[in-house]
């Protein structure tokens, strides 16, 4: 891993936010078997209760798949297709306490909107449209900073990279 500031390349606001995208339909699949399980424990009820329930599993759920990949090699299944790592600003690996900072601050992206979902009584089309407002609003906070990197990574000392293209395999030449 590089950790000199000036060999690393950082990646463009669409890649990261593309993979944000594919990280989305990951988390789906993440919380498929935990909300299986949850909801025949729960019988599929649908009580208050119940369903801050359902936020509180979704919430662990995703944070430890995060924490975890963060802080393993610093790629989720996403990045390493989109070929992003995060790092802490100096380059070095991110640490399971630095994972969960960068986890925590990463809802910023949904939590303003919310927030202001509940405080309005929001709900369906109108919160999903205060969601991509606060999405888009989020995502600009990239242009506050001169390397590109969003706020929540910013403030937890983190950053993302743009791995270099892998090597491309010497094709098999006839003798």
């Amino acid at each position: 891993m590089q950790s000199s500031n000036a060999t690393v390349s950082m990646p463009s606001i669409r890649r990261r936010l593309v993979s944000m995208v594919y990280e989305l339909l990951l988390a789906f699949a993440a919380l498929f078997l935990p909300f299986l399980v949850f909801e025949f424990l729960v019988d599929a009820s649908h009580s208050t209760a119940v369903e801050h329930g359902r936020q509180a599993l979704a919430f662990l759920v995703l944070g430890a798949y995060f924490i975890h990949q963060w802080s393993r090699n610093g790629q989720t299944l996403a990045m390493q297709t989109w070929r992003l790592r995060v790092t802490l600003a100096d380059g070095a690996p991110v640490t399971p306490k630095r994972a969960a900072l960068r986890y925590l601050l990463a809802w910023m992206w949904v939590l303003p909107a919310l927030v202001a979902s509940w405080a309005f009584g929001l709900a369906h089309w109108h919160a999903l449209g205060a969601i991509a407002i606060g999405i888009g609003a989020w995502s600009l906070t990239a242009f506050l900073d001169r390397n590109r990197q969003f706020l929540h990574d910013r403030i937890a000392g983190t950053r993302l990279v743009q791995l270099p293209k892998p090597p491309k395999k010497a094709s098999a030449q006839a003798a």
